[in-house]
């Protein structure tokens, strides 16, 4: 018996013990998730407090960090895209490296472009009157009426342009009035014979047209959109001959038309007889002066052509005239004005007229008002190196020996 109460008294003492001990660590365990749960909410607010504190220190060191660091990178991103805007530009009005065929090139026009790519490229110049070959520029006859081997030049070349036709600066008599027609459409009729007949034909071809399709014009500009054509005899050689080219087709080569302003520069054009008339002292306004003259430096014909060759995408019709036009009086006052001269009489029609027929030419190319803008082109994204008239003249006399506009 009284082993036997011995031994329940042990057992229940070892069953109070263990109790009490689960009951120990059941606090211990609950005072740790206490101080544990107290501990972290001690330190979400501590760290709450030293965010606000840096945050408050950082307004105070840096206010408004964000957006300088936006306008930072923004300013970087966008000298970058100026940087990268400007090479490309820069490439874009070049030609290197390239084959270029010129039919009727040893004009004015072609003399220019020689001078514009034929460092850079190799020039073949298709012509009635060869000369010698210089430099990287060849000359190789034609006479732009029949196939007779000239048309081999025209392989593998990268850029035709086509500045064939007769002068118009002549008396429009009927035979001359057939001759200007004719040299510019059989010629474009048959380089499109000839490109067609190529295994690799030119990648891209330009034939030139002119400003002068456009009505004569005082009351508004003229452009490839709203540009209303007249039907006078210049008109109907510029239509024929643009309807010639557009009628070629040739799958392999992008065409273009370039309708040509006045063009100015050193080599020639224009400028001699204008500068005569400065010389003499007779650089004032023809006819009533109110007349628009649109006009482009042979520079910007060059970098233009250039610039098309490099989009791809882009074909059709294109005006090539600076994009702000005068009119013949302030085109006369700003020539006397980088030419150094105060003054200049006036050319009354009449007088014009006369003179005209004494010289074998024709009023038109004074007194028709060419009102034009480069529309296209600009909104394509070709920027202009001479815009403005006066920067446009002074290039050009810097170029030439004082004796050609003044007299002493």
């Amino acid at each position: 018996m009284k082993n036997m109460v011995s031994v329940e008294g042990k057992q229940h003492m070892k069953n109070g013990g263990d109790g009490e001990e689960r009951k120990v660590v059941a606090d211990v365990d609950r005072d740790s998730r206490s101080n544990d749960r107290l501990q972290g909410q001690k330190t979400m607010e501590d760290s709450e407090t030293r965010a606000k504190n840096n945050d408050h220190l950082q307004d105070r060191k840096i206010p408004n960090t964000g957006k300088h660091i936006t306008e930072n990178n923004n300013h970087l991103q966008n000298r970058k895209t100026m940087a990268a805007s400007e090479r490309h530009t820069r490439h874009d009005d070049q030609l290197s490296y390239r084959k270029i065929v010129i039919a009727g090139g040893t004009g004015f026009l072609g003399q220019g472009l020689i001078d514009h790519f034929g460092g850079d490229n190799d020039i073949i110049v298709l012509t009635r009157h060869p000369r010698q070959n210089h430099g990287r520029t060849r000359y190789v006859y034609w006479d732009g009426e029949s196939l007779h081997g000239w048309e081999s030049a025209l392989e593998n070349a990268d850029l035709l342009i086509n500045l064939a036709g007769k002068s118009v600066n002549c008396r429009y008599t009927e035979r001359n009035k057939q001759a200007i027609l004719d040299s510019r459409i059989r010629t474009t009729a048959l380089l499109g014979t000839a490109v067609g007949m190529l295994v690799n034909p030119p990648k891209v071809w330009i034939n030139a047209g002119s400003a002068t399709i456009y009505r004569h014009a005082q009351d508004h500009p003229m452009d490839e959109f709203i540009g209303e054509i007249a039907d006078d005899f210049s008109v109907q050689v510029c239509k024929q001959w643009e309807q010639t080219f557009e009628d070629i087709t040739l799958p392999h080569t992008r065409k273009l038309i370039l309708r040509i302003a006045v063009t100015l520069g050193p080599q020639g054009g224009v400028m001699p007889p204008f500068l005569n008339l400065l010389k003499f002292g007779l650089g004032g306004q023809q006819g009533d002066g109110r007349q628009q003259f649109s006009w482009v430096h042979i520079t910007d014909l060059c970098r233009m052509i250039a610039w098309l060759y490099h989009q791809p995408r882009l074909d059709g019709v294109f005006n090539c005239s600076a994009p702000h036009p005068v009119d013949n009086k302030t085109f006369m006052q700003t020539l006397r004005k980088a030419g150094g001269h105060r003054f200049g009489l006036p050319a009354p029609t009449w007088l014009l007229k006369l003179g005209a027929r004494l010289i074998g030419t024709e009023t038109e190319l004074l007194l028709k008002s060419r009102w034009v803008l480069p529309t296209r082109i600009t909104m394509a994204g070709f920027t202009f190196q001479y815009p403005y008239l006066q920067p446009a003249f002074e290039d050009i006399l810097r170029q030439l020996p004082r004796r050609q506009y003044h007299l002493f």
